[in-house]
């Protein structure tokens, strides 16, 4: 049996877990790769809102929320669907990125050729160049930026010309900007964000899509976590995809051991106790012991409507 105290590391073997319930691969395995991707509603609610600022010619969109939403595995997906849709889309994190170098990574990922990359001209020319030859083509240029509020400043200076500048050059060109601390951005930069756009948390149904999609792709039972165990994880959670990953991927070690056949409410609860944010763990207990039932931390945010309805 696993207990809360055991070796968090040694229990969240993938290994174990791949192979105590013959699954192909690692269900839980928190890539950016697109087969991993659920697309739950709050997913859905934001690439639907990019797809109509992209329709309407908007210049910047700010998509944020918490460290552990998905905010850069929706960034790469945001990128297939903008790109599905006609758009030249190219991603870039600026995580790390030293001042001064944020320009070639961006030229390096749009499909110049040769001859424009070895123009004897300024890389914000080049960049102006290409953004040019998209409009004339009609075509769109779409810039997502992860990790926006962790950008060096010449970076966001940068960016802030492309989004407000009048130049009929940059007109078909949306810089889409993630951020976890939109506050960290420069004032005017966040004024010019066309429209909010908040990754909330799943909810339970987006929960449940996420167990059974990803246990259907390494051929296992989609039904391997009981109702109450895919609510509780709900709840538990707050409906954080980060940490309803880790947790589902613990739990599934944690039944493997103890011999069970499904995942049920009592062992989320021994992987939560694991995996918890710090401070988190009295307040579900003591709220086990005041109404017989485990209550999540409040999400932080209140949903949204469906833009598909909000704007056609």
């Amino acid at each position: 049996m696993i207990h809360p105290d055991v070796d968090a590391k040694k229990a969240y073997n993938p290994c174990m877990v791949r192979d105590a319930w013959n699954f192909s691969g690692t269900p839980f395995e928190g890539t950016l790769s697109p087969a991993t991707f659920c697309c739950g509603q709050p997913q859905e609610e934001v690439l639907a809102r990019l797809e109509w600022l992209l329709a309407e010619r908007q210049r910047f969109a700010l998509v944020t929320g918490d460290e552990g939403m998905g905010k850069s595995h929706l960034a790469t997906m945001a990128v297939r669907r903008l790109g599905g849709l006609g758009a030249e889309a190219v991603l870039l994190s600026l995580r790390g990125v030293p001042a001064g170098e944020w320009l070639e990574l961006c030229l390096q990922r749009l499909p110049l050729d040769r001859a424009s990359r070895d123009e004897p001209v300024s890389s914000w020319q080049k960049l102006e160049n290409r953004l040019r030859e998209n409009r004339l083509m009609e075509r769109p240029t779409v810039l997502v930026i992860d990790d926006l509020d962790q950008a060096p400043a010449d970076a966001l200076a940068g960016l802030a010309r492309l989004v407000g500048s009048p130049e009929p050059r940059f007109s078909w060109t949306l810089v889409v900007g993630t951020a976890a601390s939109p506050a960290d951005l420069p004032a005017g930069l966040r004024a010019q964000a066309a429209l909010p756009i908040p990754l909330e948390p799943w909810h339970e149904a987006d929960v449940a899509r996420f167990l059974a999609e990803s246990l259907t792709r390494v051929g296992g039972d989609p039904a391997v976590f009981s109702g109450a165990a895919v609510a509780t994880l709900a709840r538990f959670t707050g409906g954080q995809p980060r940490l309803v990953c880790q947790v589902a991927h613990f739990a599934l070690a944690a039944a493997a051991g103890d011999g069970l056949a499904e995942v049920d409410a009592a062992t989320i609860e021994r992987a939560w106790l694991v995996l918890k944010p710090a401070g988190e763990v009295s307040d579900v207990v003591n709220t086990r012991l005041d109404a017989g039932q485990p209550q999540p931390p409040a999400p932080s945010r209140p949903r949204v409507r469906a833009v598909r309805r909000l704007f056609e």
